[in-house]
């Protein structure tokens, strides 16, 4: 695929003025109030993984609704001392898998939790194990278009408040420094951990690679493959909802969570990335913070010549040499 969205020197330069809801942040204020009430940690057991290097536990948390959420929770085997935690979102139609395929961040030294993604896990992987009990509102049959008609039903309200959630559920563990989490994702995750970076006070830095939900109403109309595809499948065939669809998007633009973050941003993208276009991700990063009265330490990593996978490993190295700067200042 050659590149298709804007010029690099464009994106550079790219700010997108976003339809933002007045009642954006007293959505969210109430939606994470509700679903705060309670401790966030339900379990921790320790399992078996064959791993001689790193400990486990299969955790279950309360995210939305106090409905219980997966998630596997590892730490070095050497541990001493409270470490800082990596949480990380999973892409779409990814559960969080078997414990021993996400080894890159407890091998580097830090506490990981990698969150199972509610009402997800079929599409590829090696499934998941929660189930999203209020998946029963008008929409498609995948998750970007369940609920897509009101904001309270959607079901990117849910697993949003779950992301948030598993911050409070990771501090709330042994061997974490509570003062010291990072949110992580690539993709649907990439717009988990930037979600979660709008929305969560003290977060230490947020890590985010090829964010879906950034730019939504242009990469709906740059990207037909994907969670963007199904969005406009189901408005092809309701035609119409387009007014109530939008709606309820805006309520999910990272754009909007990107202007209230504080946290140092790291982001890649590829430049022929037609599932998540790439001015999604630069509107997000030339948006930053902008609320917020604060100018955190960012950066943004672009492969002219990737797509969806962007800089993969390469761009993991340069993630990992960057938090560690961080968390040395």
């Amino acid at each position: 695929m050659p590149a298709f969205d804007l010029p690099l020197e464009e994106l550079e330069r790219y700010r997108p003025t976003v339809d933002e809801p007045p009642d954006f942040d007293a959505f969210w204020q109430h939606t994470l109030k509700e679903a705060g009430a309670a401790e966030p940690v339900v379990s921790a057991r320790p399992v078996p993984t064959g791993l001689r290097l790193t400990r486990t536990w299969d955790v279950t948390f309360r995210g939305f609704a106090g409905d219980p959420v997966r998630a596997w929770f590892s730490l070095p085997a050497d541990a001493r001392e409270p470490l800082p935690a990596v949480v990380e979102y999973a892409g779409y139609g990814r559960g969080r898998g078997l414990p021993h395929e996400r080894l890159t961040w407890v091998n580097a030294g830090y506490a990981h939790l990698l969150m199972d993604n509610r009402g997800q896990g079929d599409q590829y992987g090696s499934g998941g194990g929660t189930p999203d009990p209020h998946a029963a509102a008008p929409g498609g049959p995948g998750p970007a278009v369940r609920g897509l008609l009101a904001p309270h039903d959607h079901h990117y309200r849910r697993l949003v408040t779950d992301a948030v959630r598993a911050v409070a559920a990771v501090r709330a563990l042994p061997g974490v420094d509570p003062g010291r989490v990072v949110a992580v994702g690539n993709s649907q995750g990439g717009g988990l951990a930037l979600a979660v970076a709008g929305l969560v006070p003290g977060l230490t830095a947020a890590l985010v690679t090829a964010p879906l939900l950034c730019g939504i109403r242009r990469a709906l109309d740059l990207a037909d493959a994907g969670p963007y595809g199904e969005i406009a499948a189901y408005l092809a065939v309701h035609r119409g909802a387009e007014g109530p669809a939008h709606r309820t998007l805006a309520y999910l633009e990272g754009v909007s969570f990107a202007r209230r973050a504080q946290a140092p941003a790291h982001f890649g993208v590829g430049l022929r990335d037609t599932v998540c276009p790439p001015s999604g991700a630069y509107g997000a990063f030339n948006r930053y913070a902008e609320l917020t009265g604060t100018d955190p330490r960012r950066e943004i990593h672009a492969y002219p010549y990737n797509g969806h996978e962007g800089g993969d490993a390469v761009h993991v190295r340069r993630q990992l040499d960057w938090l560690a700067g961080v968390l040395a200042e």
